[in-house]
Formats: structure tokens, sequence, C-alpha cells
């Protein structure tokens, strides 16, 4: 059995925002294994245990470009490690830049975008020169390029810490601003239920089956119980499924919406700052003091 260390309780309750003890117990039960250690505390505490998976862990901004006729994109995520640096006009620039290589000379990948001449030399010499002239790391960390079906609208919103760039087919500027506003409120995981990854589901499924069992379930109702969580889960994780976050009477769907504006979506790209990420702690007057010394740079 692993050991069940005070750094794997303290991830856990990162991750989860579960009392110390419930994760500690949690892991004992898991045997260690992190992933089955959160289905545990979802199965004891609901959703409540998956909370914290959304919190923004580490600075930056999004960037997105989209050409003047709003059929080519991008959005692009540099990361940086204080919000003092985000807020730096030559790192926006950087960015504003660089996701527009990103849009019009479609690199492979983070490393052939790069690559890519920009000024005197390339991105990421001027990426290096940057972190030497500020005195703090930069990264480009992920983008997503677009050649629209249909139109494309972006949205950004909270200082650029999230992003969404849409591709919707029919419609007009209005309803591709409320729904790219939706998708960076309600955070969908797939535009529908083809998208969501069969591991996921199958953990939810498992989630499902051992509250329903607990509750003394049992044959046919088990299933119907299980098979209704698995559906209510989906419905929430995808944009389609979700119901509208501006609908009147509150219950219609982005995709009841759609339809009824003679609309679809062909594609989406959703970005928070430092999702998935782990934030670096830093004493407050270190981070107050690293400042200071950068504005006089």
């Amino acid at each position: 059995m692993a050991e069940i260390t005070a750094n794997l309780v303290k991830e856990l309750r990162e991750k989860t925002d579960a009392p110390m003890m419930e994760c500690k117990r949690a892991l004992t039960e898991a045997a260690g294994d992190m992933a089955k250690a959160e289905e545990i505390l979802r199965v004891k505490l609901g959703n409540k245990a998956s909370k914290a998976a959304i919190r923004v862990t580490t600075e930056g901004v999004v960037g997105i470009h989209v050409s003047s006729d709003a059929k080519l994109g991008a959005i692009l995520e540099v990361n940086c490690e204080t919000d003092f640096v985000a807020k730096n006009e030559d790192f926006l620039a950087l960015v504003k830049k660089s996701v527009e290589l990103a849009a019009v000379k479609a690199p492979a990948d983070v490393a052939a975008l790069s690559a890519l001449p920009l000024g005197e030399g390339t991105v990421e010499s001027t990426r290096a020169a940057l972190v030497g002239k500020i005195g703090e790391n930069m990264s480009l960390r992920r983008f997503q390029r677009f050649e629209a079906k249909g139109t494309l609208h972006a949205y950004i919103h909270g200082g650029a810490k999230i992003g969404v760039l849409l591709d919707m087919i029919g419609g007009d500027a209005q309803l591709g601003k409320d729904i790219a506003m939706h998708i960076a409120a309600s955070k969908p995981k797939a535009l529908d239920v083809s998208g969501v990854d069969a591991g996921v589901i199958a953990s939810e499924r498992r989630i499902a089956l051992e509250k329903a069992k607990e509750s003394g379930k049992t044959g046919a109702m088990l299933e119907k119980i299980v098979e209704g969580s698995v559906q209510k889960f989906l419905k929430e994780v995808t944009l389609l499924g979700q119901v509208f976050i501006k609908a009147e009477d509150g219950k219609e769907t982005v995709e009841q919406l759609l339809k009824k504006k003679g609309a679809s979506v062909a594609a989406f790209a959703l970005y928070v700052v430092g999702e998935g990420l782990t934030k670096k702690v830093s004493d407050f007057a270190t981070e107050v003091a690293a400042q200071a010394a950068a504005a006089k740079k």
C-alpha cells in the first residue's frame, strides 16, 4: 500500500476543497490512488468535492485574434508568474503578436509558433529577451486555430483571464456574443455528448452507482437512478444541453435557442488562465519586493 503523505493529502485537498481528514480517509481507502480518492470524495460529498477544479491557479492572459472577415482566428494562453506582469504592456504586445501569428501562419504546435519570425528575431527570442528585461518567467502554453465554417465570435472576460472563440453558422452578432458569454460563464466541457471523454462518463456512472447503492436502491430502480444521474451530468457539461444563462423561462437550452434562431455551433474553444496548473505559493512581502524591482527595471 502506498504511503499517504502530507503532500498527497494537501494535493487532494487543493483539487477538491474537501476537509483534510476526509482527504486522508479517501486516500487511505484508495490506497494512494489520487483519481480513485477523488471519486470516493465525490460519492461522499457530492459536487462540493470538485468545485476547486475551476480555480485560476497561475497568472497570465488569454489572447484572441480574428481576421477582418471573421473567417480566420486563434486563441492563445500565455502564462507568467504574477498578475503584475500580466498587465505589462510589453507582455501584452507579445501575446497580441503571437496569437496573430498563430492564426495567420498556422503553426503545428507551440514549438512551431515559438520558432516563427517576430521583429528582429523569433517569438522565442522575443520572449526570452522579455524575461531578461522583466526578470520573470513567462511561457506560451497552448493555442487553437480556427478556419470558420460560419462566423467567428470572440469574448474576453475578467481582465483576459477567460477567453472564448466561437464558430457559429447562421444567427447574428448579438446571438454570437450571447453564446460566447454563456460559454465563459457556464464552462461547458464539450459541444455535445459525443465530445465528452468516455472515461469521464464511466467515472460519473460509478459515482452515481455508489450513491444509489448507499440509498438502498436495487435492481431496475438502481439502474434508472444511475442513468438519470449520468444524463443530468451530460446536460450540465455539454454546451447544447445546458440551460441558456439568459433564458427568460429558466428552461430553454442553448440547443433550443440556436434552433429557434436558425443557427448552429460548429466549434468553440474556452480557455481559463491557469486551468489545470498548480499556482506557486509565495510570501506576500517577497512578491511585493519582486514587483518593485521589476518596476524599476
